[in-house]
């Protein structure tokens, strides 16, 4: 499945995305039988009753026939916002890559560098990026970010996989001025409606290996960025059970996985986002962000 959240009537509702066209997911359901309380408000909700049957409910709705099913709308027609609007937590994982960790000239980490944002600074996949009147330095950032469908609470890695409903596209836009003022990284990665996400929840029955995705980070139209998740320093399933071990992870938490080399701020001279930049993130299998600094 690849689950979405769209703008109907200035209110926020889960969808199901099929190729570009929009059903909502309450229809959807209803449409293969599955009745369990109340109309979902949200994908968060939807994941805390359903974050075990994700495979099973994919299966049939993909088998499902959408001609009794009115359409939402198009995705270029609505106004996707972040597939998670309301997480309880958005983690991050920082120096994640070699190359990135090299280029910032840290030493490799033993662990994973963990900092927080919060679900204010989220937006949706094709979001204007309004940061400028809060930093000069803006920076990009293209990840990975997983959407946790379980919770779970000290899990091993072996079965870490087992808690995670599903990944997306994220940019981890960072007001590097705010960042570098002192020693916590907080306030610049957490402004306002500064991180792009989405455009939709892939469920993992949909992604073959998820450490083995392209990923691409252009700036208009030039690439800055270009690695695979293979190369991650800490891999998905480690990452789960490290955090696990000092927090709950409950349905709808996104962990963002960390960036690879070519950040604006280590570029020579340092590439700032300015007003008018197009920022493009895309992923293998996964979705492509496309958000221009206002």
């Amino acid at each position: 499945m690849r689950l979405v959240t769209y703008s109907s009537a200035n209110k926020l509702l889960p969808g199901v995305l099929n190729g570009d066209v929009v059903h909502n997911l309450n229809d959807v359901l209803f449409g293969i039988g599955y009745v369990d309380g109340p109309p979902f408000a949200s994908i968060r909700e939807f994941l805390e009753a359903a974050g075990d049957q994700l495979d099973d409910l994919g299966a049939r709705i993909e088998r499902l026939s959408d001609s009794g099913i009115s359409p939402a709308g198009t995705v270029a027609e609505l106004q996707l916002g972040p597939p998670v609007p309301d997480p309880a937590k958005v983690l991050c994982v920082g120096l994640n890559y070699a190359d990135h960790v090299g280029e910032t000239g840290r030493k490799l980490p033993t662990h994973p560098d963990i900092f927080a944002k919060f679900a204010s600074s989220l937006i949706g996949a094709a979001d204007a990026i309004d940061c400028t009147e809060v930093s000069e330095n803006l920076d990009f950032e293209g990840e990975l970010a997983i959407v946790i469908g379980r919770s779970c609470r000290r899990v091993p890695e072996s079965e870490a996989l087992q808690y995670v409903a599903g990944v997306t596209v994220l940019n981890d836009i960072t007001a590097r001025d705010l960042q570098y003022r002192g020693t916590q990284w907080l306030p610049g990665k957490a402004v306002d409606r500064s991180t792009p996400c989405g455009p939709a929840l892939v469920t993992l029955d949909e992604i073959a290996d998820v450490q083995a995705l392209d990923l691409v980070t252009k700036v208009n139209g030039v690439q800055v960025q270009g690695s695979n998740t293979k190369n991650m320093i800490f891999p998905i399933p480690r990452i789960v059970a490290y955090v696990s071990q000092f927090l709950t992870l409950e349905p709808g938490d996104i962990i963002a996985t960390g960036t690879p080399e070519g950040i604006g701020a280590k570029r020579q001279p340092p590439q700032w986002l300015q007003p008018g930049d197009c920022v493009e993130v895309q992923i293998q299998d996964v979705g492509q962000l496309s958000n221009v600094v206002k």
